[in-house]
Order: C-alpha cells, then structure tokens, then sequence
C-alpha cells in the first residue's frame, strides 16, 4: 500500500504471506533437486585422482601429460598472437585510411582557402626559448628603469651580469635599481651585510613581499569593501613598498617629459617578481604562484598615478652555469624525475648534512638518495606497497628551496670582485637621481619591522657567484642549446660522485672478500669512478641431465 506524502510504497508484509512464500520455495527446490537426482546431474565435479602410485610406467604417464599439456598452452599461445597481429594490421589500414583522407582534405581546403584569405602570421609560441628573451628584450627597451629583483637567500646567485651589461649599454639614459626581496627568510645581520655590499654599486631596497593576495581586480575589493565584509585578501602584510614606490615616484616627478614612468621588473624564476608588483599594486594584478616560470609575456600594472610596473618572464639560465645554479635558477620541466634527483644532489653537495638533518629532523644519511628516502618516509609520501616515492620527495625539497618556506642564506664575499662592465663613472651614473638618504631610512625601518629568522635555524649556503643568463636565442639554434644543456648537465652530474657507482665499488669490494667502506656521495670527494660489471652466475646442470627422469616420486610419495 502506498502510503501518502511517500514517493514508494513500503516493503512491509504480514508474516502468513511471508512464511507462505519460503515455504513455496522450499518446496520447488525440492521438486528440482528430484529430477536432477533422477537424470544423474549433480553439482559436484568429481575429483581427479591422478595416477596411482602402483600403475605401472607412472612416470611416463605424467611426462606424456605434462607435454601434452605444454602444446596446448603453445597453441594458445600461438593462437592470441595471431590474433593480436591481425587487430595491428587492421588498425594500420584504418590509420593509414584516415590520414589519406584527412590530407586530401586539407590539401583541398588550403588551395581553396589561399586566394581569398591573407597570408597569416606565423605565430609564436609562448613556451618556446625565443619568444622569452624577444618578451625580455622587450621589457629593456621599453623601460625607463629596470628592477632586478635578488632573493635575500643568496642575491649573488640571483644576479645575472649579461642582463646588467645590456641595461648599462642600452640608449635612453637607463636606471639600474635592484630590489633584495624575502628578507625575512634572512638573519638580520645578513641582510643588512647584504644591502652595504650591493649598495656600493647599484642602489638597493629592502623588501619582504606579499605572497596570498586574492583579489584579482580593484572591483572586487571595493565590492567587498562595500559590502561590509571583512577584508581576507591580506594573508599577510608586504614590507618596504611603500619605501620604493615613493622612491620611483620622486624619482618620475623629477624627470622632465615624461607623464608616466616604465619600470620593468625582471630576474631569474621564484624570485618574487610578480608578487612585487601584487604588494605595490595592493591587490592581485598579475598571476604569482610557488612554481617558477607563470609568467609567460609582458604585462603593465599601473601602480601609482605617474608609475607603470611592467612585468616579465623569467631569465632563462645559460647551460653553462654549475649544476648548483641550475638547480635553482633555471626553469622547472615538468615530468622529468631524473633533473630533480641530481639537483637534489648538487644541493647537498653545498651544505652543511647536520644543518640538514636538523631542518628536516631525519637521520644521519650517507648519499642524496638515502636522504630523500628518509624524507619520504617523514613526509608520508610512499608508492603502492609501502614503497618510499623519492621522486615526489625530491620535488618537495626543491620547492622548499625555491619557495618562502626553508631559511637558508649565503654570506657576501670578503674580497668583492667588480665586474669589467661596472666603472666608477657608471655607478656614480646609476645614483644619480636618486634620494639615497631616504632610501637608507627607508631600508632601516623595513629591517625593523619584519620578523628575521635566527642563525640557530638557518641553512649556511655557499653562494656559486652570479649566473649566466640567456638575452637571445635564434630559432635555427634553438634545437642545438636545448641538446647542449642537456650535455653540460650530464657532464656535471658525471663529475659528482654518483649513487650507482658507489653501491657497484661496494659489491665489488664484498665479492673480492674486502670490507666494503662507506661511501658519501655529496659530501666527499672521490677522485676514481669505478663502473659496476654484473658477473653472470653459472649453475652446473650436468647432475641433473644424467638422471633419465626429471623428478623422483618416492621423495615425496611413499
């Protein structure tokens, strides 16, 4: 019955009817197990008994039905491959078929389309070598003052000199500023190192970016605004904007001519270029993420009433650079596990392995690999069947470094070597105009107000030097530097101690009878580079091929 405000009727019945109905199936199982008692059908498979241990000539029944058995898995065998082949074949026709004609029609639809439609650009692609610098080389040449943004990790690694020579020879007048950004990732003795050195050649600018800017528009924060609502956008609060965008606005009310100020932001991948541009802007203008290499083309921000941020990709690192600087200055590919193994490796070879374990909290380690299995296993990050995932753990330790979540810095040299293309009449070129009294208190109390990190939780790293960068690349030669990078970088892993060949040294030494000696890879040297030789494991059968039966019975059956 169904029932009112019910979409189905209920399952319920009385207990009669539903004793009725198993006692009906009772019965008709009943009636069928009769008659298949009658036809002598049964459900049991009767069991196969084998041969008796007293047949006679036992052991060639068996043989007989061993290979008999071999030939029908052979024909199988034969048959799926028959199979297989012929579906091959006939989905090469149906390819072949489809290109034919998908040719002809294209052939078709060109030589029709030719006449009346313009010749059309050849369009370049966003991903390609070219585009970037053509995009970077753009930036330069339509900035009236360019913006090297250095991580205060290691602002030496993050300097490149073939852009600053290329800025300093270009026409126009150019200014050169450099920004020191994630200062709070820094101790605060080693900032302010940092900032007397960089400033005895370029003027310098503390800041500490803000990295969860969610707004996209100006829109959207005055709707917010306006509607009451709690502003969530400011994650947390930027440091030392207000210092340089009231330097370059002094700065473009000096200048003559000009309405409004170009500045270009450029520098290498995760240095927080558009994240700088997001924290001057107070909302988010341009697309900033943990992963290097968002920002594909040129962008304008207008920051202030009389200055235009223009943002740009990334600068490509040269293949001649370390594999230290590789690591962390070049563009990430995605998908290729082995890069992100030997950059981890050349990390490791340029730190201190207790600060390490300290900062990670794992145990002593001998090599890269033993390191990123411990991490896997501290992170949780395992495969199917408990297997530690070190390719996952390797891209997590990169993006620490990368990031804004691991301390580590370099110290600034003791001996600074000027550059050849930096003269004393360049850099006093370079300070003039500036407000450098303003920009010194400014930087003062940028270093005040933001949080630093202690030495007792940093990572002391040793700074490589500036890193070469790519300003141009042609398109014949693009194929040749993409192979060339891939050599210099095999040449340096070679020249590191290497996983493989360490654990081959110690199987050799353990089959000579030696004691085999710990090796570690990363953090010692090792002068010799052994190649593992697997030596093959004969087995005499000659025992086994004299007896005329394969396999005694009375060992086991008696």
């Amino acid at each position: 019955m169904k029932r009112p405000k019910l979409k189905k009727a209920s399952k319920r019945m009385s207990c009669s009817k539903r004793y009725k109905i198993q006692k009906k199936v009772r019965e008709h199982n009943r009636k069928l197990r009769k008659e298949a008692k009658k036809k002598g059908i049964t459900k049991r498979v009767k069991k196969d008994p084998g041969v008796p241990s007293i047949a006679p000539f036992k052991e060639e029944v068996l043989r007989e039905a061993e290979q008999r058995k071999l030939k029908l898995e052979e024909l199988k065998q034969k048959k799926r491959l028959e199979k297989q082949q012929e579906r091959e074949r006939a989905q090469k026709r149906k390819r072949e078929a489809t290109s034919s004609d998908s040719n002809t029609q294209a052939k078709k639809v060109k030589k029709e389309g030719n006449l009346n439609r313009p010749q059309k650009s050849s369009g370049k692609d966003k991903y390609s070598r070219k585009f970037l610098c053509d995009e970077l080389n753009k930036v330069i040449s339509d900035s009236s003052v360019i913006v090297e943004v250095l991580d205060a990790r290691d602002p030496l690694g993050c300097r490149c000199p073939e852009l600053e020579e290329a800025v300093l020879k270009s026409e126009g007048n150019k200014k050169l500023l450099l920004v020191l950004n994630k200062i709070d990732l820094v101790p605060k003795s080693n900032a302010e190192k940092w900032l007397r050195y960089l400033q005895h050649e370029f003027p310098t600018v503390a800041f500490k970016a803000s990295v969860y800017l969610q707004d996209k528009t100006v829109q959207e924060k005055k709707k917010r605004a306006g509607q009451g609502a709690v502003d969530q956008s400011k994650g947390t609060e930027s440091f030392g904007s207000s210092c340089l965008l009231q330097f370059l606005q002094d700065y473009a009310e000096a200048q003559e001519g000009e309405k409004t100020l170009k500045v270009g932001i450029v520098g290498f991948p995760n240095v927080g270029k558009s994240s700088l541009i997001n924290s001057l802007k107070g909302v988010r203008a341009c697309n900033a993420g943990a992963q290097g290499g968002l920002t594909k083309c040129t962008q304008e921000v207008l920051v202030a009433k009389n200055v235009k941020m223009i943002d740009s990709p990334s600068i490509m690192a040269a293949p001649s650079n370390p594999a230290f600087a590789m690591a962390l200055r070049s563009l990430p590919t995605p998908g290729e596990g082995g890069n992100a193994l030997d950059a981890v490796r050349a990390l490791l070879k340029h730190c201190d392995k207790q600060q390490i374990m300290l900062q990670y909290t794992v145990p002593d380690f001998r090599n890269s690999l033993e390191f990123l299995t411990c991490l896997a296993k501290k992170r949780g990050l395992m495969q199917k069947g408990g297997v530690p995932n070190t390719a996952q753990a390797a891209e997590t330790f990169l993006s620490d470094w990368t990031g804004t979540k691991l301390s580590y810095h370099s110290k600034p040299p003791d001996n600074p070597n000027v550059p050849s293309y930096l003269s004393d009449e360049t850099v006093t070129e370079m300070k003039k105009g500036w407000d450098l009294n303003k920009l010194q208190k400014g930087n003062s109390d940028t270093i005040k107000s933001v949080k630093l990190h202690r030495y007792s939780t940093a990572i002391i790293l040793s700074s490589m030097g500036p890193t070469s960068g790519l300003l141009s690349v042609s398109e014949g030669l693009e194929t040749k530097e993409l192979g060339d990078e891939e050599e210099c970088q095999e040449q340096a892993i070679d020249n590191e101690p290497d996983l493989v060949h360490a654990e081959g040294r110690q199987l050799e030494q353990s089959q000579n009878g030696k004691e085999p000696q710990e090796t570690t890879p990363g953090f010692a040297e090792h002068p010799t580079k052994v190649k593992f030789q697997p030596k093959p494991i004969t087995i005499d059968l000659s025992s086994a091929q004299k007896d005329d039966d394969a396999y005694d019975f009375n060992t086991d059956f008696k």
